[in-house]
């Protein structure tokens, strides 16, 4: 990035390839729509490129990155109805060839992804941030400005909220013999 800050912009295209996956996950999960998440990664580029004389050295570009990708998400969520939410999001395969398990394993996922589309927009953030995409404390504080403590707190009040939201929708989904088996998904989250 520091290339690119000075001059060189052949090398944005090497940024892309390396973070586009990236941003285009934390865009799905967060608002649940695809095609929204496409525009909006492009979007984040074309501010990257603008916004390029900003960047310092002294912190990772991926927590530069993101402070972006924010922003970009909060402007399209200002454009749009809260009703437009949609459970497109992608999710790695079920391993194994028990097809029970699979079936079992595909719905306990399917019902995670829509207890992580009822989370209120900054929770919701903060998991995905954390859990899909691997950032520290620290990071995440640095992405929002805000104390490491304080996003410890936050994440542990929304993963606490997303933990009674998936079993909520598991004790009305399931009979009261499998509801017991209702939090193995969040303990793989």
């Amino acid at each position: 990035m520091a290339a690119v800050r000075d001059g060189d912009l052949s090398r944005l295209g090497l940024l892309f390839e390396r973070h586009h996956t990236g941003l285009f996950d934390f865009f799905s999960r967060t608002l649940g729509d695809r095609p929204a998440a496409e525009d909006l990664v492009q979007e984040v580029f074309i501010r990257v490129l603008k916004y390029r004389r900003t960047y310092r050295d002294d912190g990772r570009f991926q927590t530069w990155m993101f402070h972006i990708a924010r922003n970009v998400r909060n402007d399209h969520l200002r454009k749009r109805r809260p009703d437009q939410l949609m459970a497109d999001m992608p999710e790695p395969e079920a391993a194994g060839t028990d097809q029970a398990a699979a079936v079992e394993h595909a719905e306990d996922l399917e019902r995670l992804r829509r207890a992580l589309l009822r989370l209120p927009d900054d929770r919701r953030e903060l998991v995905v941030l954390a859990r899909y995409h691997g950032m520290t404390h620290e990071e995440i504080g640095a992405v929002l400005r805000v104390e490491p403590g304080t996003v410890r707190v936050r994440l542990h009040r929304a993963l606490k909220e997303l933990r009674t939201l998936v079993e909520t929708m598991t004790t009305g989904e399931r009979t009261p013999c499998d509801a017991n088996k209702s939090s193995s998904s969040l303990r793989t989250f």
